[in-house]
C-alpha cells in the first residue's frame, strides 16, 4: 500500500470540536453552502496559489456544490468513473477518523488524524492506496496534491 500524508496544518479551536465536526459528515454542509458564494472561487484560488488553474477551481467548486452527506458517508459525482462515497469505518474520539474509499477504481482508505497542542489542533490527512507501479507513477502527485488540499480545506472550514 502506497502512503500520501499531508503537511500538519493548525486550526486554533480544541481537537475535541474538530473531531465531533469531523466524525459526523452531515455536519459538514457548511462545505456545500460556503461553495455557492461567489467569493469562494477567489479564496479556492488564494488558498492554492499557483498549484491549480483557474477552471479546475471552477470544477472543485462544482463538486463541492454536489456533496451528498449523512453521518457515515460523504458521496460525491467523480464524473466518467460515477459517485465516490468515503466512508467512515472506524472513529477513535478524540484523536482519528478512518475512511474506507467506496466506487473508485483503486482501493483506499483515508485517515484524519487529530492531536491537541495548547489551545490548537494539529491536522493531518493520510492516504493509502493499493496501486500498482504504472498507475502510481501516473497519479502518484495528483494523489498527493489532493491529500494536501484536503487537509487545507479541512483547516480553512467553521469549527
Amino acid at each position: 500500500m502506497t502512503k500520501y500524508e499531508s503537511e500538519v496544518k493548525r486550526i486554533y479551536v480544541p481537537r475535541q470540536a474538530v473531531y465531533d465536526k469531523l466524525s459526523d459528515l452531515s455536519r459538514l454542509s457548511s462545505i456545500r453552502e460556503r461553495a455557492a458564494d461567489p467569493m469562494f472561487r477567489d479564496q479556492v484560488l488564494a488558498m492554492a496559489g499557483d498549484k491549480i488553474k483557474p477552471e479546475q477551481a471552477d470544477k472543485v467548486i462544482e463538486v463541492l456544490q454536489k456533496l451528498e452527506m449523512t453521518t457515515d458517508t460523504l458521496t460525491f459525482d467523480a464524473g466518467p468513473m460515477g459517485n465516490i462515497t468515503l466512508r467512515i469505518i472506524e472513529r477513535e474520539e478524540p484523536k482519528c477518523v478512518k475512511f474506507n474509499l467506496e466506487g473508485a477504481p483503486i482501493q483506499a482508505n483515508l485517515w484524519i488524524q487529530l492531536l491537541e497542542r495548547d489551545a490548537e489542533t494539529l491536522l493531518k490527512c493520510t492516504l493509502g492506496a493499493e496501486l500498482n507501479f504504472l498507475i502510481r507513477q501516473m497519479v502518484g502527485s495528483k494523489l498527493q496534491g489532493g491529500v494536501d488540499q484536503l487537509a487545507t480545506m479541512l483547516a480553512s472550514i467553521p469549527y
